[in-house]
């Protein structure tokens, strides 16, 4: 890492595979997942706008999900290909400050979109006579409005701080993409302050949506427990446990990896833990919310009945 001194003004990305027929091999997969989580992301989002039954606020919001789960594996990994590709591991400071506001404005919006998901079920289940009331189309359009704001906000705070911050060492980030806590390493000043900001501002936007999805779902899987109907208790269990399977998987990793004390972190665990949350996670969130919901598997039939008439 000492023969990426200061020459430039750009960034090395040290990358996450090593450049060898292995790395080759980990490189196809990796562009087989995104693949996949292209396609699938984009079928939800075109299902949820041509098929007037996912015409409901929790759908608005699933389309939402999948929009920054697009954006989300868009940010990282084209980006790793061409470097793998092209040998170059070098990233200009606007490239490095762009494609660090966009993880972390799709990071932030993500958790808080997962706060309104589970309010919604929360209402649906314990209050279905004030549904229509209190997640009307405005208030979701509200709710997902506010997700992207306080999202890019917080994002455009630490990416400006830290491309503000002097870089007096090794510009070789240890990482597959600019993720601020992996920069912070670089900086000659002392960090210390924006570590617990940091620490502050991940507590605000998973560990407190976190907690209040906890208790929403607590209170939910209450009032399923008490359903006198067999077919909605069966039908509202299957709804919310594969939202908390997302929400869990999502979560735990980024709890897990913003709220270590630095004296804790590794680089080789932190870029392991990434592509749980950067690529695998926007891959399995389709197949999670399609397997699992009654209504999104009759709209792929229903859709692609209506493009296979066409064709004939």
């Amino acid at each position: 890492m000492d023969k990426w001194n200061q020459t430039s003004h750009n960034f090395i990305l040290l990358g996450l595979i090593p450049p060898n027929h292995t790395g080759l091999l980990l490189l196809l997969l990796i562009m087989f997942v995104f693949c996949l989580a292209f396609m699938g992301n984009s079928a939800m989002i075109h299902l949820i706008r041509v098929d007037v039954r996912l015409d409901m606020p929790m759908y608005l919001v699933l389309s939402q999900l999948s929009l920054m789960d697009l954006m989300y594996i868009s940010t990282t990994v084209p980006n790793m290909v061409v470097n793998f590709l092209s040998g170059q591991k070098s990233i200009s400071l606007p490239g490095c400050g762009v494609q660090s506001f966009c993880f972390l404005t799709m990071a932030c919006s993500e958790g808080l979109l997962l706060a309104s998901m589970a309010y919604d079920r929360f209402v649906a289940i314990c209050h279905p006579l004030h549904y229509t009331i209190r997640m009307s189309k405005s208030v979701c359009a509200k709710m997902i409005a506010g997700s992207w704001t306080l999202g890019s906000i917080n994002s455009l705070a630490h990416t400006i701080y830290a491309l503000h911050l002097p870089y007096c060492r090794s510009r070789a980030i240890n990482h597959f993409f600019c993720d601020v806590p992996a920069m912070l390493p670089l900086a000659c000043v002392d960090t210390w302050v924006y570590e617990y900001m940091v620490f502050v501002s991940t507590s605000l936007f998973l560990l407190l949506p976190f907690l209040g999805i906890t208790a929403s779902y607590g209170r939910v899987l209450f009032s399923v427990f008490h359903m006198r109907s067999k077919e909605g208790r069966k039908k509202a269990f299957t709804t919310c446990s594969t939202h908390l399977t997302v929400v869990t998987f999502y979560y735990a990793l980024f709890v897990y990896t913003y709220l270590r004390p630095r004296i804790l972190r590794s680089p080789a665990e932190d870029k392991i833990l990434a592509v749980f949350y950067t690529i695998l996670t926007p891959m399995l969130n389709p197949i999670i919310y399609s397997l699992r919901n009654k209504e999104v598997l009759g709209a792929l039939e229903r859709v692609f009945g209506i493009l296979s008439s066409k064709k004939k």
